[in-house]
This record gives C-alpha cells, structure tokens and sequence, in this order.
C-alpha cells in the first residue's frame, strides 16, 4: 500500500494575494543637514585612502590564463550522417567523407580547430585538473574495511498465490528498473488461480509494480534488449517465444507459433549482437519428438517473425543430430566479443562449445566439459577474461578455461546445500556470487580465499532461484522461492577495484591453467603406459596358450621351479647339482628364449610397418588438408575480384551520373544567362 497524506486547508486562510505593480519614485522623508551636530565629531587626520589605477596582475609567472566557461547547444544526428547516407555501409560513408573533405569550409574550420585544440591540449598537460593526490590513502581505507551485505529493499509478488522468482534483468540504461519473470517450475504445485503475469519494477515506488506483462503462458525468462531498453523478449513456461515493446502495453507485440516452438520451458533466452539489433536465441530440455514434427533444443529467432526460427541446433556431441541422443540444455551464454561462439549448459552436467558458422553438424560442436553431477543451472564467462567461465550446478561452482576440456582450473568446495544460480562480479575479475537453495547468498573473492567465501549472507528462509547483479557491482538482487526479490547493498571492498588486481587474477587464473595443463599430460602418458603394458601382457599370455602343450607347461614350471631353489641354496653357500631332466629343461628353455626373441622382432618389424603407414596416411590427409585450403583461398580471391568488379562498375556509373548532373546544371546556368541578356 502506498503511504499518503493529504493536507486540507481553506483559500482564506493563505492570506491575500501579492498584487505587484510599478510606481514612479517619491519623496517620503526628506532631512536636511545640521550643522550644530558638528560639534559632536571630531576631524581625523592625516587620512589614508586606498585607490587602484592598474590592472590586476598575475602572482606569478607560472599561471595559466583564466577559462570562461559558456554553455551552448548543438543538434546532432545519430552518427553525425545526414539522412540519406546510411552510416553501416562503408562505401556511402567513404564518399561523403570524400566529398566533405574536398570543401574549402571544411579546410578552413578544421585549421582553425587545431590551433585551439593545441593550445587546451598544452594547457592540460601542464595542470591535471582531473589528478588524485590520495590514492593511497583510499586503498587502505578500503582494505580495512570488512565485507558485508546491507538490505535496501525488498519486493514481493503482489498476487495472492505466490511463485518462484526465476529470472531478472536490469535495465541497461535505468539503474532503478528491472523485470522480473514470475513462474511456477513445479507442475504438481500448480493451481487454476495463479497468476501468469511477470512485472518491470521502479525501485522509487518499491510498493506496485510498474508495469504489468500478460503472457499467454507463465515466464520463465525475461531479458531487456541492450540496444533498444523498450523491448524484452520472454520464454514462456509452454515453449513459446514472446516479445514486448513497453510503449505499447502490457500484451505482448508477437508470440510464436506452438508448432514451431519448444516442447519444454524455455529456460534461456538471449540476445545476439547483431545490425538490426532484433536476433536473440532460446534453449530448452527437449527430450521427446512430437508427432509431427522434431524441435531441436537450441532455436534462433527473429523478434521481427516469430512465425518460425531462423536456425536450429540439437545438441547431438556425435554430430549426427539425432535427438534420442540429444542432451537438454538448461542454460545458454553469449559473449559479444566472441559473436560465432556460443556455449550451452545440459541437464547432464556437460557444458557444450558450439560455433554458429560452421556448415556441417559434426563443426558446430567443437567441444565439451565435463565436471558436475547434476544439471547446470549458471554459465557465464568473465567479464574481463573472456575465455574464463564459470558452471554452477550440483552442490559446488567450477571455473574453467576454454584451453583445458578434461577439468576445471578451480573449484569451491562441496556445499551441503545445492546451488540454484551464479553470476561473475562487473567490477572486480576475481570476485563472483553463488545463490544456495537454503537462502544463503555467498560471495567468492578467489585472490582472498579459496577454500571458503570471503561473506555468507542469510537472504531469507526460502530457496534462491535467480540472481543478478547491477553493472555497477553495488546492488544484487536476488529471488526467491516465494517470489520476494531482495535488493542488497555490496560493501565498496567487493565491488572497488584495487590496484594490480586484473594483473593478479590474470596471474592466477594462468598458473592455475598451467597447473592443469602438466596434470592433464601426466595422467595421459601414465593411461598409455598402462594400456600398452596390458596389451603385451595380454598378447604374451596367448601366445603362450597357442605353442605350449600341457606337458611343455609342466616341464617350465618345474625348471623354473628348480633354479629358484638352486639361487637360494647358492645364497646360503650349499653347492648342489641340478637333476637330468632340470639341464635338458633348461636347455630347452634357451631354445625357447630365442625363439621367442625372434618373434619379439617381428612383432617390433610390424609394429614399425604400421606406424610408417600411420604416418604416410597423416602426410596424405595433410596434404589432402593443403589442397582443400588453397582451394578456399582460390575461391575468395574470386570472389573479392568480383566484388571489386562490382565496386568499379558501380563508381564508374555513379560518376557518370555524376557528370550529367553537373552537365545539366550547366545547361541549365546558360540558359538562364542568355535570358539574362535578352
């Protein structure tokens, strides 16, 4: 309920109206002087009196001159373009620069620019106006301060039948707005009554929502468009994909189709980095086919047509896209400075590497990680190191690097209670949160501690389903089973960024990749060493099962039987003498020996024929490989030779129509002279 307070009061009781109106001046009081008063004073002398006739000067030598500050307005466009001219297309972008710089205007503007900008330039060099004389003071404040979490709001889902809060997003641009999407995961809990609205919340008015979203089906996702903060797309609890545009209402603009959707909920929902700024991409646990049709797990959309997805993806790692062996995904990541690679969490605890622009199924899956036992709710890569990435599934957080697939650099460690969600800190790269099932928020500092959070914050007494982080670093807000969302206030230690500390976790996060990396060897080396030894073995045993007969199997036993009760009795200084069938046995033996020398040979011989074949087959696929490339790089040298064909035959027509235009207004100029003169 919001608070408010009327006050009433009467009109009279503000007193009359100021009426303001101009009058000529006039002579109220007029009091000549007297000079009987002047008895009273007494005349001082001498009289000292201060006049300045020179202008102010400078204190000293050094000062720079004084800056008048005007404010002024100027009317720009997107781009600095005019509108015809579109500026993502380089060629158009090029000729007008062309054209622009040609004019002498811009000649003369731009030299008499320069000469100012010198001049501020110098004078900035010699006072920093923006320097910080106690840095250091502020770094050690910040050290001894200890971490710790304040509550600064809290808001609760307005409807009676309360759900799970499991997805928020802040607003890009605002800082005080988020949306959050209200689902219930539990089918069998489910109720006619509940609700299937999701709502954008101010935090100036904590107490109702700001707008409500009417989906067809409940939420499970919803995220704000980066580029455009007036749209947010949505994963709905049956499949579907929705989009809204707040300046239109609370309904949703477009809403896929069932057939073409997902069959499960969507549980990721991301934007891409593209143009039109309208692309965005789902994830879903597909598991079984319809009828009718095969829905693949990973969809590509266009908010512009929802009719149908623009892409598809199954998540087949043998690259067969065959969906009985199809792994569900549950969360997805998209880093925009890797715009073709893209990495997808599974309900089997194996995280999948994909790249978009590869042609064949078999190239798009380029690898996997394996780690958790359970689904993988969290996948998100470092802020400031993008090729470090953080899975939170089970009952612990791991951190991997894309270089190393077999496990992970680091790790927290078992919790008793399991992790719902995760998220990397904005500001600082070591620094990441953990959300527990039992309403405990934990926050990491990895340069701090590792083997415990730096600080375990008690949020509630329910589970936490969703976090995020504002990207400021300072306020989280976390969700919760019931639907409460709980904003917290992060101490500025976890949240300021110290001095070498990028370096320091760059540092750590190398060594640690290192470390697995000469583990990973090892343990490769000692698997070979270990399948070799048993294949000798093994062959060893049947060579000997196929040549010896049951009495030659006697006959060795006995006379290595004998020689080991000769080498004792040698030890203890008796001298003995072998029987006749021990010498016969062991001259048997020697027979047997080189024999079977001989057969290690060509076994040896055959095992290097082979491994000459291995090696011409690499030497062929290599060159197979060479052929294929120089064949790629033929075709698009072709195709930059045609483009440039292109290029010139458009330029060509362009400056001949060009020409006419200049020819037609010239005609046009004696044409008018002539009529001039007549």
């Amino acid at each position: 309920m919001e608070i408010v307070f009327e006050y009433v009061r009467k009109r009279s009781e503000f007193g009359r109206p100021c009426n303001f109106s101009d009058w000529p001046a006039q002579v109220t009081l007029d009091i000549p002087p007297d000079p009987s008063l002047a008895s009273d004073f007494i005349l001082r002398c001498p009289v000292d009196s201060s006049v300045q006739h020179t202008s102010e000067m400078a204190a000293h030598e050094v000062n720079t001159e004084r800056m008048e500050v005007e404010s002024r307005g100027v009317n720009h466009v997107e781009g600095g373009w005019p509108k015809d001219i579109n500026p993502q297309e380089k060629e158009h972008t090029a000729r007008f620069r062309k054209k622009v710089e040609k004019e002498e205007n811009y000649v003369n503007t731009i030299e008499h620019l320069s000469t100012l900008m010198e001049h501020y330039v110098r004078q900035n060099n010699t006072i920093n106006i923006y320097e910080e004389y106690f840095e250091e003071e502020e770094m050690v404040e910040l050290e001894d301060e200890s971490p710790c979490a304040k509550t600064i709001n809290i808001l609760r889902d307005p409807n009676v039948i309360k759900r799970m809060a499991t997805h928020i997003s802040w607003n890009p641009n605002i800082s005080e707005k988020l949306a959050v999407a209200y689902s219930n995961l539990q089918f069998q809990h489910s109720t006619k009554n509940m609700s299937f609205d999701s709502y954008i919340w101010d935090l100036e008015n904590p107490n109702n929502p700001e707008l409500s979203l009417t989906p067809s089906s409940p939420l499970v996702c919803l995220e704000y468009n980066p580029k455009d903060t007036n749209i947010l797309v949505g994963g709905c609890y049956n499949g579907q994909m929705t989009y809204w545009d707040i300046r239109k209402g609370e309904l949703p603009v477009e809403v896929s189709t069932v057939e073409v959707s997902h069959r499960d909920p969507v549980y990721g929902a991301i934007w891409l980095q593209s143009k039109t700024g309208t692309d965005c991409f789902s994830a879903s646990t597909d598991g079984q086919p319809p009828p009718t049709a095969c829905p693949p797990q990973v969809l590509w959309w266009d908010i512009r047509k929802l009719s149908e997805p623009t892409e598809k993806l199954i998540l087949d790692i043998s690259g067969n896209e065959v969906l009985k062996d199809a792994l569900g995904a549950a969360t997805l990541e998209f880093e925009p400075t890797l715009p073709t690679k893209f990495m997808v969490g599974t309900e089997q605890g194996i995280v999948i590497a994909c790249n978009r622009k590869a042609k064949t199924p078999q190239e798009k899956i380029t690898g996997t990680y394996t780690g958790h036992v359970g689904p993988i709710y969290t996948l998100t890569r470092n802020p400031f190191y993008p090729k470090i990435f953080l899975t939170v599934g089970g009952w612990a957080a791991r951190i991997w690097s894309e270089e190393i697939k077999e496990s992970p650099i680091m790790c927290t460690k078992n919790h008793l209670s399991y992790l719902m969600d995760g998220c990397w800190s904005t500001m600082k790269p070591a620094v990441f949160f953990t959300a527990k099932s039992d309403g405990t928020l934990d926050v990491w500092d990895f340069l701090f501690k590792q083997k415990e959070p730096t600080l375990s914050v008690k949020v509630c007494n329910e589970s936490l389903y969703s976090l995020c982080l504002q990207d400021t670093g300072s306020v989280m807000a976390c969700g919760s089973e019931q639907g409460t969302i709980t904003l917290l206030q992060i101490s500025s230690g976890l949240c300021t960024l110290q001095r070498n500390e990028k370096n320091l976790a760059n540092a750590m996060f190398e060594r640690e990749t290192r470390r697995e990396k000469v583990l990973e060897a090892r343990y490769r080396e000692r698997r070979l060493k270990e399948r070799v030894h048993s294949v000798v073995l093994d062959v060893d045993e049947e060579e000997r099962q196929k040549e010896e007969t049951p009495q030659e199997l006697f006959a060795r036993t006995r006379s290595e039987y004998l020689e080991t009760i000769q080498a004792e009795m040698k030890k203890m200084g008796i001298e003995t003498q072998l029987p006749q069938d021990k010498v016969q046995h062991g001259e048997g033996k020697k027979d047997e020996k080189e024999k079977r020398k001989d057969e290690e040979k060509k076994k040896e011989d055959e095992e290097k024929k082979k491994e000459d074949e291995e090696k011409k087959k690499e030497e062929d696929e290599k060159k197979k490989d060479e052929e294929e490339k120089e064949e790629k790089d033929e075709e698009k040298q072709k195709d930059e030779e045609e483009k440039r064909e292109k290029d010139e035959e458009e330029k060509e027509e362009k400056d001949e129509e060009e020409k006419k235009e200049d020819e037609e207004k010239k005609g046009e100029k004696v044409e008018e002279d002539t009529l001039e003169e007549s």
